[in-house]
Order: structure tokens, then C-alpha cells, then sequence
């Protein structure tokens, strides 16, 4: 019996621990009565990069049957896959190799997009994307206490999606991967402040990432949103509206309204340049949380281990600085091309304050924290920049042949979807 709504759940990954992060959200949506309704057919699709942390096709695709019976579908997408799909693209005329790498490259980005086209080409209605270091999970602090909640995110955006091109969840845990820092006469707190904006978009707030350092690195859930929460339109700040790549809805209905993602050679931001695309689109802020384990120290929660106080991230261990650093340089990287799409009137003048801020800041940043590669984030822009409107191209680009590839589907009636789609390593 054809069910009447079709959901795909797509995970872009390349952690060993994907297993166990399947297995927590796979008992949510059971829990969420999901898994047994007659209406909501729930198909996965995990597109996974083995060089990420050096894995094996196994990591991801070796799911326990008790696991696998629970979705009406699965769809694991390695190398070979993708590129049997590529092939057929082109062999159609409805793209040629160099659009296939700009849509399918390497990175996140590349990994979202195949994961929405085989959800359009399985007749998927609704896309609900999970990131692998998220949990369905709400923390709060009342009284000193970490205090936990279960979330039902996928019925929450199930419930708003119809009515949305977008559904944007909340994120808690450490979202952030600035560091708690302890201010002196190295580096004060103005010269920080000016660094971090220097590589930061327009949407960061130094009040909030200041706030969030005093917690020790920690974003808590807002009680109010848990409480009584409702759904909320996202607003246009800086000709962008701002939403993250994970506890992610899209609406796949109309192939016509679904954009593609795209990153500068490299660097992340595909979850931001998304947002630049967004204008006549409907988003909404949707009532419910994911906990971002963003430094990978809290894997017991996926085994029912909740504590009560989360400790504070310092930047008192070279893996904390690591994390730090290539945040910085993703920051840095995605930087330019963002500009240029939101403020290309201001742009020249924005690189050169940038490049100021990072001439004032950097040698101070690199005796804090003992290390000198942190001046490669001044290189980095330079070169950004230079190739900004390569990379503007591209971006034009990825998005005319993602027009393409959405055009396909008009008119054409989804193909019946095939349970258990195999593992196409």
C-alpha cells in the first residue's frame, strides 16, 4: 500500500560513530510513532566520504536488519554510486562534467546535493537532513543543573513543512567552536572581539558569542521555545536568511523551488550561501532542538548517559586549538564570496578592512596561543579574494545546473520506490 507522504532522512557523513548516531534517531522516530504510521513512509539516505576519518564503506553501511526494518527504504550513496548517477546526468544532456563537479564535488556540499537528487528521483516530498555529531536531545541549566528533554524533531517539522519551502530547528550543546578564553595583556577581549568579526559573516553577534563563551563554549536550549515554542518565519538580515545544514527540512514537492548547495573550493558555508539563495522562499523557525556535540566528548549521551553539568571547552589542549584554528580558516575561506553576494556595492572596501583587522589582531592570536600557522588565515583571505569571482562563477553556475537537474523532474512521474534501494558502495 502506497503511503500517503514520503520522507527522506539524509545524512551527509564520514564519522565511525554514524552507526550508533542511526541507531538513537531511528528509536526517536519509533518513539515518535513515526516508524509505525500508515501514512508517513521513511526512507534514508546516507551519502558517506571515506577519506573524512579514513573508513570503510562497512562503518556506514553494516546496519543491523532490527534497525533497517524500522524505515520503508534505505539509499547508501558511496563514490561508486554517485558516480554511476553523474554518468547517467550527463549521458541525458542535463549537465556536462564540469557542472557534475561543481554540483557533486567533494565536500558537504556535494554530499547534500546527491542526497536531494535521489530523494527527487524517489519521489521524496519531504528531505529532513541530520547532521552525524547531532543528537536528538534538548539541554537546559536551571538551578546550576544540566537538565535534558527529549526532542521530536522529525514530527515537528513534519507538522510545518507543508506549509514551508524551509524548516529550520534549534541547535543547543557546542555549536560554537570558539573556545573559552582567559583575556590578559597578550590578547585582550577588543582585540578578540575585532578578530573574530574580521572573519565572522554579518549574522554573528559578538554580544551572543560572548555570552556563550562565559557558559564555557555551551549554547542551552531556550525553555521558552521547549514551553511553549512556535513556529516563526526567519527573517532577511543582509540579503541572506540565516539557517544551519542540520535539523534541516526541505520541501521537494515542487523541484522548481529546491536550491542547490555550494561551497568555495575547500571551505564550508554551504548551509550560508544556501541562505543567500532564500529570498521568495518561505522559512520557518520550527520548535524543536538537536545537541550539538561539536568537540566529540559527549558520545555516552547516545547511550543514556546524561549529565548534569557540562564542562567548559578551554583552549588548554592542542585538539580544542586544532578545532579552533580550522574553524578559523573555513571561516575565513567562505568570507569573501559571501560578501561579495550580499554587499558586492562595499566589497573592495570590506576586504581591506578585513585585511587591517587581521594585520592588527593576528600576531597576537598566534603568541596567545603559542602558534604560528594562525597567520596563514591572512594568506588565506588573500587568496579568497583573489579568486572571488571564480568562485561567484561557480556559484552562478552550480545553481543554473541545479535548474537543470530540478527541471527534469517536471512533468515526470516519480519512479516507484524500491525498498531496501541496496548499498551501492
Amino acid at each position: 500500500m502506497e503511503k500517503e507522504i514520503k520522507v527522506g532522512i539524509g545524512f551527509a557523513t564520514g564519522r565511525k560513530q554514524f552507526k550508533q548516531v542511526l541507531k538513537t534517531y531511528i528509536f526517536n522516530w519509533l518513539e515518535s510513532e513515526l516508524t509505525s504510521s500508515d501514512k508517513v513512509s521513511l526512507n534514508l539516505f546516507v551519502a558517506y566520504d571515506l577519506k573524512y576519518h579514513n573508513t570503510q564503506s562497512t562503518d556506514y553501511t553494516n546496519v543491523s536488519t532490527e534497525l533497517l526494518e524500522q524505515v520503508d527504504g534505505t539509499c547508501f550513496i558511496g563514490n561508486e554510486r554517485m558516480q554511476k548517477e553523474i554518468s547517467s546526468l550527463i549521458q541525458q544532456g542535463i549537465i556536462n562534467e564540469r557542472q557534475a563537479k561543481l554540483v557533486f564535488g567533494r565536500g558537504y556540499a556535494g554530499k547534500r546535493n546527491i542526497i536531494q537528487y535521489m530523494a527527487l528521483k524517489e519521489g521524496i516530498d519531504y528531505l529532513m537532513f541530520f547532521d552525524d555529531d547531532e543528537y536528538p536531545l534538548a539541554v537546559t541549566k536551571t538551578r546550576g543543573i544540566a537538565v535534558w528533554g527529549g526532542q521530536q524533531g522529525l514530527r515537528t517539522h513534519l507538522k510545518h513543512i507543508q506549509h514551508a519551502d524551509i524548516t529550520n530547528g534549534h541547535h543547543c550543546g557546542y555549536i560554537s567552536p570558539i573556545p573559552y578564553l582567559e583575556f590578559n595583556n597578550i590578547l585582550q577581549e577588543s582585540d578578540f572581539q575585532t578578530f573574530i568579526q574580521a572573519i565572522s559573516n554579518d549574522i554573528v553577534n559578538w554580544d551572543k558569542i560572548k555570552s556563550v563563551m562565559e557558559n564555557g563554549g555551551v549554547t542551552y536550549a531556550d525553555t521558552k521555545v521547549l514551553v511553549n515554542g512556535e513556529a516563526e518565519e526567519v527573517e532577511e538580515v543582509s540579503h541572506s536568511k540565516f539557517i544551519s545544514g542540520s535539523n534541516l527540512c526541505i520541501n521537494l514537492t515542487n523541484p522548481e523551488r529546491v536550491n542547490a548547495f555550494y561551497n568555495p573550493p575547500n571551505a564550508r558555508g554551504e548551509d550560508t550561501f544556501l541562505g543567500t539563495c532564500l529570498q521568495d522562499r518561505t522559512v520557518l523557525r520550527v520548535p524543536t532542538y538537536t545537541f550539538h556535540d561539536g568537540f566529540s566528548t559527549y558520545k555516552h549521551l547516545l547511550d543514556g548517559v546524561l549529565p548534569t553539568k557540562l564542562d567548559y571547552i578551554k583552549a588548554d589542549s592542542e585538539e580544542v586549538i586544532q578545532r579552533f584554528y580550522k574553524a578559523c580558516i573555513g571561516w575565513v575561506r567562505y568570507k569573501p564570496l559571501w560578501l561579495y553576494i550580499t554587499d558586492s556595492k562595499n566589497y573592495e572596501k570590506r576586504i581591506l578592512e578585513m585585511s587591517k583587522q587581521l594585520a592588527a589582531t593576528l600576531p597576537k592570536i598566534c603568541e596567545y596561543f603559542g602558534r604560528k600557522d594562525f597567520m596563514k588565515i591572512a594568506t588565506e583571505l588573500e587568496n579568497y579574494h583573489r579568486n572571488v569571482k571564480k568562485h561567484y562563477n561557480d556559484f552562478i553556475e552550480t545553481r543554473q545546473a541545479w535548474e537543470n537537474i530540478s527541471q527534469s523532474f517536471i512533468n515526470k512521474t516519480p519512479q516507484q520506490y524500491n525498498p531496501k534501494i541496496g548499498t551501492g558502495a
